[in-house]
């Protein structure tokens, strides 16, 4: 009797100790959570205040303190700041300019003794209470768009900008937390509660002294009655049956409480598998714990899923506000210098050469962010078609090999096939292609002298064509190499020169090895080089191959003179194409949609090409090729598209069409395609 009323006492003090321990361990998880949470709230200010400061014209702002130039650029935009107030002071702590919302009066709660710790810190955190509340203040020196470390240039004002923790504020926080969120004096203490649980934040003002206290509480549901009155139950049946209830106390209690201690104090999965062995409430209890474990699984998951995509759309966002900012940069001010009338031919001639190549390089970075969509979308398949591979390396190897810069000390070289294929092969001949001139050209960009080669090697056994990359470059140090295939990632260094790109490139072409069967890997070594190689299968084209191809002979012909209809909606483009055909010569005329094309080509028998933009009212460029080839089959129809994909490629010249340009427009690909369907007639020989 003694014996289990004591055992009853130990078991009872057992619960009520593992009650106290689960409830602190409970309070510290809260906190971290808590924190976790808040600083996740507080990221939207933070990247804001990051990216606003490295602007190049807000520089100019301290200086000439324009202020249609503030109201353009910095309060038209204050909505999307998410922000209560944004104020921009001199370095004499002058305030320029500031806008404020509503919830805030129009003091300046900036304290001026802030702004010399700043200026060596160069970002600070931190609140002010103010009669409306507490502010969340976040202060940063402004620097050039080139000064990404705040190190090369000595500020030139201070941006701040800040949000009211108000009532609206408390309640989202209390709604993604589960809480109840207010705001306490910064004496505030926090006392433990049964059913309650409580966690306070420290808001310090820029002297780290304590302005307020943000109280959390959440509900504390944890019930051991139920435990307890079982052992009650236990303690009474045993003094009718001592013998007999030792074996089932041991069962029915102990074993299942031993389970749940493991399950709260080490969190141990197998417990509660084996606590849904027992019966009555055990089961409840052990479908709780299950159901808690999950749940506690999935928030993290959530949390690291969501931590994931913040940095990747933190680092998608940098870097394509940097790599566009970059090349519109050259453009605009390039442009802007060539209204001096002071230039002479030579310098305009530079700045123009200038201006077309930052226009290249965005272009290519918008191809660059299309390709990837298509490809998360899935709207690319492999396209398999007859190939002479042997040819397509050559022909890569000429393409690129004139590309080189010729200040770069580097031996560019195919290397030799012992085994050569003696028939085609089936693949996507634009996608290979691709891939190889991706990595050739990202290691002709990491490579300053030395060699770069590329080839393939053949194994019938295996069933496979292996392709390697190979150069003595700079080379890839292990952290890279880890994330070297994942988007947004780009080999830069202190000491490398400054590359362009998303850092979408390889992975593009992971993706495109991947579409096609293949596997991708790479090897490097700092200071000696990399190899990248990857798979193909090996797929045989059973046609028969002719031994003697068609050769082309050219026959010229007067093509001065002729008669260019350009269908084409868009002014703009339209002037433009207009200039550059008749620099040829010809004479243009004009439709702004596809009936209207139609129309001509019925009304004007002279007509000797036409070039039809694929994107027009009332009748696309589809549309208007099926009915003038319908009704003239021999007249040339170039397409003209802002879509530069490979696959709208092929669509276009599958379709029917003559030729096609891309948008922009090249000059010398115009020129091309006139030659191409006014100098020449091509005629087969054997």
């Amino acid at each position: 009797m003694v014996f289990f009323i004591v055992l009853y006492i130990s078991l009872y003090l057992y619960g009520v100790r593992g009650e106290e321990d689960f409830y602190k361990t409970t309070v510290s998880r809260y906190d971290i959570e808590v924190k976790s949470l808040f600083k996740l709230n507080s990221r939207t200010l933070a990247a804001t205040i990051i990216d606003v400061t490295f602007w190049d014209d807000l520089v100019e702002f301290t200086k000439t303190e324009d202020i249609k130039w503030y109201n353009k650029y910095i309060s038209n935009e204050f909505e999307s700041y998410d922000a209560d107030f944004v104020g921009v002071y001199n370095l004499e702590g002058k305030q320029i300019s500031k806008t404020i919302s509503s919830k805030i009066s129009g003091a300046d709660f900036i304290p001026k003794s802030l702004l010399a710790a700043l200026y060596k810190s160069k970002l600070k955190t931190f609140y002010v209470k103010i009669p409306e509340g507490v502010v969340e203040v976040y202060g940063a020196t402004i620097h050039p768009s080139n000064d990404s470390k705040k190190n090369k240039t000595l500020p030139s004002g201070y941006f701040f900008i800040a949000r009211l923790l108000d009532r609206s504020f408390f309640e989202g926080l209390g709604t993604i937390s589960s809480s109840y969120v207010n705001l306490a004096p910064a004496n505030y203490k926090i006392t433990a509660q049964d059913d309650i649980i409580t966690v306070g934040l420290e808001l310090k003002d820029w002297n780290e002294k304590v302005v307020n206290k943000l109280i959390f509480k959440r509900p504390f549901n944890l019930n051991y009655s139920k435990t307890k009155e079982v052992l009650f139950v236990v303690v009474l049946a045993s003094i009718v049956c001592i013998l007999i209830f030792i074996y089932y106390t041991k069962k029915w209690v102990y074993n299942p409480i031993e389970q749940i201690r493991k399950i709260l104090e080490i969190g141990d999965t197998n417990s509660i598998n084996e606590l849904k062995k027992f019966k009555g409430e055990f089961v409840t209890i052990s479908d709780l714990f299950e159901e808690n474990r999950n749940q506690r699984i999935q928030l993290e998951i959530a949390k690291l899923k969501a931590e994931e995509s913040d940095n990747l759309k933190s680092s998608f966002l940098a870097n394509l506000s940097h790599e566009i900012r970059t090349p519109m940069n050259a453009i605009i001010g390039y442009s802007d210098l060539l209204s001096d009338n002071g230039l002479d031919d030579k310098e305009k001639r530079k700045y123009l050469k200038i201006i077309k190549s930052s226009g290249t390089n965005l272009v290519a970075i918008i191809e660059d962010l299309i390709e990837m969509s298509k490809i998360d979308a899935r709207q690319i398949a492999p396209n398999y078609k007859s190939l002479d591979l042997d040819k397509c390396i050559n022909d890569l190897y000429n393409s690129i090999k004139i590309t080189i810069p010729k200040e770069k000390n580097i031996e560019f070289y195919i290397v030799d096939n012992l085994e050569h294929l003696h028939t085609n092969i089936l693949s996507d001949e634009i996608k290979l292609k691709q891939i190889i001139v991706n990595l050739v050209t990202n290691a002709l960009k990491f490579t300053d002298e030395g060699f770069v080669s590329f080839g393939y090697t053949i194994y019938e056994e295996k069933g496979i064509i292996e392709f390697t990359v190979e150069d003595s470059g700079k080379g890839i140090d292990d952290n890279h190499l880890k994330v070297i295939f994942e988007r947004f990632r780009r080999l830069e260094d202190n000491t490398s020169k400054e590359t362009n790109g998303l850092g979408l490139g390889l992975c593009i072409t992971k993706a495109y090895v991947e579409m096609l069967g293949g596997e991708i890997f790479v090897k490097s070594k700092i200071g000696f080089g990399s190899s990248f190689t990857f798979t193909l299968p090996l797929k045989l084209d059973a046609a028969i191959k002719e031994s003697k191809e068609n050769k082309l002979v050219k026959i010229t012909r007067n093509v001065n003179g002729k008669t260019i209809l350009i269908a084409e909606d868009n002014t703009i483009n339209f002037l433009l194409l207009k200039k550059i055909v008749e620099s040829k010569g010809h004479f243009v005329i004009r439709a702004i949609n596809g009936h209207e094309a139609i129309a001509l080509c019925v009304e004007n028998l002279d007509i000797d090409l036409v070039f039809m933009d694929i994107k027009m009212p009332i009748l696309n460029g589809f549309q208007s090729f099926e009915q003038i080839k319908a009704l003239k089959p021999n007249l040339p129809v170039i397409a003209q598209t802002a879509c530069s994909s490979f696959e709208d490629k092929e669509k276009i010249m599958q379709f029917g069409f003559s030729d096609y340009i891309t948008k922009p427009f090249d000059k010398q690909k115009v020129y091309e395609v006139l030659d191409i369907a006014f100098n020449a007639e091509s005629i087969d020989m054997l």
